[in-house]
């Protein structure tokens, strides 16, 4: 086993990094890819920049050419919830795009031909991660992810996108993945924590966010590499 372990920023990925014994770079495709082991456990890590187009490119080649069959995203979100608060970590039982729209030929919002509108995450990875929150005693909220390639700011299009997809936060590249990995029947599964939501404190610093939820992030991701092994 291979496991593929993805950002969409570098700050997302590089408390992993660290940790890797035998690390290892490689370029490719504009993109660098860190080959290693944790714990005796062979994993690619790489982040993929934001967007859809770039996590589908990056979750492609490191399941093709790197020969990954397993991966594991994690990363920041925004909360549509009302139930999430900034610092919740939730899991995605399933994903869509919140910006895919070809309702003019009397499909639904999310939906192509032959696609299905929301594609969900590997059981056996979330129930992982639900054992591994328990035992770090953290509470991990779970619910459908909404994708698309524009950062949502906007109440009323929250609003919408929630009423719509059943959707519980926001992001920019879960579903990508979630359509490379459905594709090629590669197990997958995608952490979020929760960086922005409507009651937010103007005094909130994401940078310092950024950092901090990283490293939390970090340990989760690696003790799910450990119970997957």
């Amino acid at each position: 086993m291979k496991i593929a372990i993805m950002g969409a920023m570098p700050e997302e990925v590089e408390p992993i990094v660290e940790k890797l014994d035998d690390m290892k770079k490689t370029v490719y495709a504009v993109n660098t890819y860190y080959e290693g082991r944790y714990h005796g456990q062979e994993v690619v890590v790489a982040y993929s920049k934001i967007g859809k187009v770039f996590a589908t490119l990056t979750a492609t080649i490191l399941i093709e050419k790197f020969a990954c069959n397993t991966l594991l995203f994690s990363g920041v979100a925004g909360a549509i919830s009302d139930k999430l608060k900034i610092g919740d970590l939730i899991i995605a039982d399933g994903l869509c795009q919140h910006d895919l729209d070809i309702t003019a030929f009397g499909h639904p919002y999310g939906y192509v031909p032959e696609g299905e509108v929301c594609i969900p995450a590997d059981v056996n990875l979330r129930n992982i991660a639900k054992n591994v929150a328990k035992e770090k005693g953290l509470i991990l909220k779970e619910g459908i992810i909404a994708t698309g390639d524009q950062f949502i700011a906007n109440a009323e299009r929250k609003d919408w996108i929630g009423n719509t997809f059943n959707a519980d936060a926001l992001e920019m590249e879960g579903a990508a993945v979630a359509v490379v990995c459905s594709s090629l029947n590669v197990p997958f599964f995608i952490l979020r924590a929760i960086s922005d939501s409507a009651d937010m404190d103007a005094s909130f610093n994401f940078d310092e966010f950024l950092e901090s939820s990283a490293k939390i992030s970090a340990d989760f991701i690696l003790s799910m590499v450990d119970e997957i092994k």
